[in-house]
């Protein structure tokens, strides 16, 4: 069974079940790991996992969620809610992998859209005040070329989220792919109501 780790102050990987046991490693918020076997010791529970093919090792069961717990569903919801920033976007993405089918996938869909078109905006700001213009204008380069390579983007595209780029307002937006999501699969819900204003924004801001 497929496991997520979404509390990165438990995750630490073991050499057996046990508080005291060596480490081997601490896993990242996000990363998908396969349970082998439960076990209590030292007032928790650890779960066997293989964190990839060559590592095994024992992790707190409360460090990970998964289906192999029926409440995992809606506790990763409300840590979802909970959580701030990037981590929020990271353990959002984590959970509409994890829960492809699930009943809270339309509203975890709507905020995932919502917070990185949020996101976007940030970046815009951000971008324009560390580019130089007088060295792209120098550079001979496409401007466009500049913003879609900034390091500021890598941890978003390693998630698969992808922004889009208004060459002529100089702005970012996010893509839109979690509101078509909802418009989908879910055309009839109010959130697929809401999604869809929000890709006919998308369209005005890209053709500005």
């Amino acid at each position: 069974m497929t496991a997520v780790v979404i509390d990165e102050s438990l995750s630490v990987l073991r050499i057996q079940p046990s508080l005291y046991a060596l480490p081997l490693q601490r896993m990242r918020r996000g990363r998908r790991v396969q349970i082998l076997g439960v076990v209590e010791a030292d007032g928790v529970k650890f779960c066997k996992v293989a964190a990839s093919r060559s590592k095994l090792g024992w992790v707190q069961s409360d460090a990970l969620v998964g289906k192999f717990r029926t409440a995992d569903e809606e506790r990763f919801v409300r840590l979802v809610q909970a959580a701030e920033g990037f981590d929020q976007i990271e353990l959002a993405s984590a959970f509409l992998q994890l829960y492809p089918a699930s009943r809270f996938r339309a509203p975890i869909l709507l905020l995932f859209g919502d917070l990185l078109e949020n996101v976007a905006v940030k970046l815009s700001r951000d971008a324009s005040s560390r580019l130089n213009r007088r060295e792209i204008a120098a550079s001979g380069a496409p401007v466009h070329s500049f913003y879609l390579n900034l390091a500021m983007l890598d941890r978003y595209r390693k998630l698969g989220i992808v922004f889009l780029f208004n060459d002529s307002t100089r702005k970012f937006h996010y893509n839109g792919w979690s509101w078509k999501e909802i418009v989908r699969k879910y055309p009839g819900s109010i959130e697929g109501s809401e999604a869809t204003k929000r890709i006919e924004s998308l369209r005005t801001k890209m053709t500005n």
